[in-house]
This record gives structure tokens, C-alpha cells and sequence, in this order.
């Protein structure tokens, strides 16, 4: 995460601020007030740009674009097959207001663990587009050279400890990083990213069990999308807010809209203060959405945003949940507040999707892995076709 400066440049029109410069408050009220308005985002209020430094809600805005569009043509490309593109794509469109609101609140050095879902992690963590894309082409080029496709891009350089296929073993992955950061005396801190189907298995109770008794630097965020493959959440488990499983391990816990990226940041800043001051745990249930099926494209068509006809939920559903897309809300927010022109956004937008185009490019004009690596860190002989599928 990039470092920002605090004071941005006003604005003319509307200030966010201008309230408090009428009232003519001294700076320690306007912190104490900040704060107090801060604090209500965890209760579900809408608290807009207030305090937020004027490139640091510009990042976000890029970043949740990023990650948008790479998904919308990675998906566009499954699509049209010319590629022959094949395997698990789990897309998290409609998710990124959580990646974002996350990542916006860390420092570079810190960790994050993902899962299977972890695309918008990994961008927003600042991964790198023509590698990412690389590696859904199965190119020599991609993160992993070809070997591990969607579900296992990493990038340790950026504290990415890897997304993962298993369902869970996230958490302990940031717990023992954050019990590595407690004993070197760094600061660090680590946050692991899972489903609401996560929190149904042993990893997510022992990396939390163990952050509770050790008092780790470790954030835990729940993105609760509301469905476990095709399973209702609720029909999984008893409880409606997942977030109050830090009560039974004595973890500050709270529920956030993962739908308002500023609401996501507002309750990320506090974790991570909690953690990287205290060396205390806290759990995070982002109230979220997957506008697409759980893996793959079924229902998904060319050029139409979400996946439509799925037999386990209604197409309204589907829409009211775009109807509330953290993209547009934010970009609304910038331009109301003078902070972006409809055409400087218009102007972002291009620029984003002509990076990620430019990604794709990249990737098919990349060289296949050759023939032989196939055979890396395995006990073989001869070729093999450096294929990931049995097809």
C-alpha cells in the first residue's frame, strides 16, 4: 500500500471538511470528531469521504476498477474460447470494496493470505496484471510459470502469502505470520481473507484460537457473500452475523457493508491500529456479494455484468445486490465532493481498462512452458505436455 499524504489540496464547491472550518473547531476536536463519525461505519452508517485523504479515496477508486476489469475480460475471454482458456475461475465481482477498504488501511510490508476468491486481493495488494493474466493462460510468463493457475497466484515480495484452494488454512497462514512479526518486533501486521463457508471448519477456529491466546497482529475478514457454493448461508449455520464468533475468543469483532468501501476502510483502520499498537486480533464480517456463480460461468453472458438463471437464487436478488455496487457509489461520492470531474473518471476508467487489455496481450503473446517442465520438482522421466488438466 502506497503512502499518502493526509492533507490533501481543497477543493472548490463543497468541502467534506467545511463544516468543521464554519464551526471554526480546533484540530484536536476535528480529531475527535473524525473519529466518533468513524466509528459508526461498523453500525452500518454511511459516513461518505470525512477524513479520507483525498489520493487515498482516489486509490481505492483505481484499485477497485483494476480489479473489475481484469475479471470482466478474463471472463470475456473464457467466453469467447478463442484462447482455449480452461480450469477454475472463482470470479469476486462485487467483492472489491472489501479487498480495497482492506488494503487502503496497511502498509506495504504488511501480510495478507488469501483464498480461493483472491484475484482482488492480489491488485489490490498491487499485483501485477500481465503476470497475473500470465498465469491464466498457463504461460511461462505467469506468476507461477504456468503451474498454478487462478486459484494460486502469489507474489511474496508484496507479502502475499498466496491464495489457496483449501478452504481455511488462511488463517493460520496469517496467524503464524503475525506471530513471526510479535517476535522480530516489526510492526507487521497479517490479515486473512476467507468465505462465510470458511468459518465452518478447524483452520479458521485455530488461526483465531491462537491469535486470542498469543495477542497476534492478525485481522481476520470474513467476506460473507451470502452463499457457500450454491448452499444459503444460513442454512450452514446458526448464526446470522458472523462476526460473533470473536465473542466466544474474547477478539473485538464487528459487521461491516462491504458494499461502501469507505465503511470497509473506516473498520479496517481501527483493526489494524488494534493490531500494529496492541498486538490484539480482530475479527471483520464484510455483509458482501459475487455477482457471478460460485466458480466457473454458468448464467454468465458476453458483454452482460453477473450471471442470470442460477436454480439456487433469484435473478432479483442478483440485481438489487448490483443495484448497490461500490464502484459507481464511490465514483458518485468523488465527483459530489469535487474530488473527481465526470470526465477525469470517464478518464480513469480508460486508462484501466486499456492496463488490463494491454495484460492480456501480454499474455498470449507470451511463450508456453516448455515441454520439460512439466517434470520439475516431480520423480519422472521423459516429456509430458505441459498441460494442468486432464482433458
Amino acid at each position: 500500500m502506497p503512502e499518502f499524504n493526509e492533507t490533501g489540496p481543497e477543493k472548490k464547491g463543497v468541502s467534506r471538511r467545511s463544516f468543521l472550518q464554519f464551526a471554526g473547531v480546533a484540530a484536536t476536536a476535528t480529531a475527535v470528531v473524525s473519529s466518533a463519525r468513524v466509528a459508526m461505519a461498523g453500525n452500518g452508517w454511511t459516513i461518505g469521504l470525512e477524513g479520507v485523504p483525498d489520493e487515498r479515496a482516489l486509490w481505492m477508486y483505481r484499485t477497485m476498477l483494476r480489479s473489475r476489469w481484469w475479471e470482466e475480460e478474463m471472463k470475456e475471454a473464457f467466453l469467447a474460447g478463442k484462447d482455449g482458456l480452461y480450469g477454475a475461475f472463482h470470479i469476486s465481482i462485487g467483492e472489491e470494496a472489501c479487498s480495497a477498504g482492506v488494503m487502503a488501511a496497511l502498509n506495504e510490508d504488511d501480510y495478507i493470505a488469501s483464498n480461493h476468491r483472491g484475484h482482488s486481493h492480489l491488485i489490490a495488494k498491487g499485483g501485477d496484471l500481465s503476470k497475473m493474466s500470465a498465469e491464466l493462460f498457463f504461460k511461462d510468463s505467469g506468476y507461477n510459470k504456468g503451474f498454478g493457475g487462478s486459484m494460486h497466484i502469489t507474489d511474496v515480495s508484496k507479502g502475499i502469502l498466496g491464495m489457496n484452494g483449501i478452504i481455511g488454512p488462511q488463517y493460520l497462514f496469517a496467524a503464524g505470520a503475525a506471530y513471526s512479526a510479535k517476535v522480530r518486533g516489526t510492526k507487521q501486521v497479517a490479515v486473512a481473507f476467507g468465505g462465510d463457508g470458511s468459518v465452518n471448519n478447524g483452520w479458521y477456529y485455530s488461526g483465531l484460537r491462537n491469535a486470542a491466546l498469543y495477542k497476534l497482529p492478525m485481522i481476520a475478514v470474513v467476506e460473507n457473500n451470502g452463499y457457500q457454493m450454491s448452499m444459503p448461508q444460513q442454512r450452514t449455520n446458526n448464526l446470522i452475523n458472523l462476526h460473533q464468533f470473536g465473542a466466544g475468543l474474547d477478539i473485538a469483532h464487528e459487521s461491516v457493508n462491504g458494499m461502501d468501501v469507505m465503511a470497509v476502510y473506516a473498520v479496517a483502520k481501527r483493526a489494524v491500529e488494534r493490531a500494529r499498537n496492541e498486538s490484539l486480533p480482530t475479527l471483520i464480517e464484510a455483509k458482501t456479494y459475487r455477482y457471478y456463480d460460485h466458480s466457473g460461468l454458468a448464467g454468465a453472458k458476453p458483454g452482460v455484468m453477473g450471471a442470470f438463471g442460477l436454480p439456487y437464487r433469484s435473478d432479483a436478488e442478483v440485481r438489487a445486490w448490483i443495484a448497490e455496487d461500490p464502484i459507481p457509489k464511490l465514483r458518485r461520492q468523488l465527483v459530489a465532493n469535487s474530488i473527481l470531474t465526470e470526465e477525469k473518471a470517464d478518464e480513469i476508467e480508460a486508462e484501466v481498462r486499456k492496463e488490463v487489455t494491454e495484460s492480456i496481450e501480454f499474455a498470449r503473446n507470451s511463450a508456453a512452458p516448455d515441454a520439460q517442465a512439466g517434470l520439475q520438482h516431480v520423480f519422472a522421466g521423459s516429456s509430458v505436455s505441459p498441460s494442468q488438466f486432464i482433458v
